[in-house]
């Protein structure tokens, strides 16, 4: 059997998504696993990780996937493809696994962008564990960030916010900073009674860093309640994203252009409202013309998206793969419920 025209894959910091699609949109197979060590993209750990996605989308799709090459063309939208060097060593590593006869790769802000809007050009911004952002200008000008952390200018995402929260909620333990219900929710989280356990048990190992991204929802939690502190945290955040999405508008020459900003990645899976209405407000302070549009559907329908654009399939296509690509249709328990 001739293989599947397409093979689109999301990797991000907690999951990874492919599914195997038709030209006419259709999906044959669709599956979602863990992610592991997204840091390093390109290596074993997190290649081994998007073969195990695509085994089980074979398996989903009844592709054979013993048979060599899966797909005929892959999109491939995964974080930690930041800088060109990133680019070639994990095409180098896409490559060497033969999984489809040619290959596509974009940072994961290009899928939320195209997951996002209808228009060919926009703003897509992640904000998961870390931040990101990508532009693309009606013209198809790119705009990127490194996106490496603080050495190239970043701040934000779930881990700075609740590194944020363990800070904050130390300096109010032992009198250096303000009151704040950090105090208690930081501990309270882990099962610890106090900050200052939370720091030695990080200083010490028996809790590991990347755990403290965990915090994000219970500092939306302590804002939404009154915290002045809380707010102030995610006042920072909430003017970092803005302040990235309009440097892209401005790279880009389109402060009078109508256009979507697409916000995708699980610190934008809140319900408080003043946070979206400071970055509403930030950008439209700059392109008043701007629509700012939270990302709904899987990251992994902009890479479809993407690939049907390369393939030339039609608008029918294209709506075909939005409606069946769910986070329901992805599930690992839907899954299994439909192979029963």
């Amino acid at each position: 059997m001739r293989p599947p025209a397409l093979l689109a894959v999301d990797g991000g910091g907690s999951k990874i998504d492919a599914a195997f699609l038709r030209p006419d949109g259709s999906v044959l197979g669709a599956a979602r696993v863990a992610a592991r060590d997204y840091e390093r993209t390109g290596d074993k750990p997190f290649l081994d990780a998007i073969q195990d996605a695509i085994l089980a989308a074979c398996a989903d799709a009844g592709v054979d996937a013993g048979t060599g090459i899966v797909a005929r063309r892959g999109v491939f939208c995964l974080a930690g493809a930041d800088l060109p060097l990133d680019d070639r060593r994990i095409s180098r590593g896409l490559t060497a696994r033969h999984w489809v006869g040619e290959h596509v790769l974009r940072n994961d802000t290009f899928a939320v962008l195209r997951a996002g809007t209808e228009r060919s050009f926009g703003v897509g911004i992640v904000c998961g564990f870390g931040t990101n952002c990508s532009g693309v200008s009606p013209t198809g000008r790119i705009y990127r960030l490194p996106a490496i952390g603080p050495v190239s200018g970043d701040w934000g995402g779930a881990s700075e916010i609740g590194t944020g929260a363990l800070w904050h909620a130390i300096r109010a333990g032992d009198g250096r900073g303000r009151r704040t219900s950090l105090q208690r929710a930081v501990p309270a989280h882990f099962g610890m009674r106090s900050a200052r356990q939370v720091m030695e048990a990080l200083y010490v190992g028996t809790l590991e860093d990347d755990r403290l991204a965990e915090l994000a929802p219970a500092v939306f939690h302590e804002a939404a309640a009154g915290d002045g502190v809380a707010q102030e945290l995610l006042g920072r955040q909430a003017d970092e994203i803005a302040t990235m999405a309009t440097a892209a508008i401005r790279k880009l020459g389109m402060r009078d252009r109508t256009f979507d900003v697409v916000l995708g990645g699980g610190v934008f899976r809140n319900r408080w409202a003043p946070f979206f209405e400071r970055i509403d407000a930030g950008v439209h302070a700059v392109a008043p013309h701007a629509s700012l549009v939270p990302l709904t559907v899987p990251p992994v329908v902009g890479a479809a998206m993407l690939g049907l654009d390369l393939l030339g399939s039609t608008r029918a296509a294209h709506r075909r793969a939005r409606a069946s690509l769910t986070h329901e249709r992805l599930s690992p328990q839907t899954r299994t419920r439909k192979e029963r």
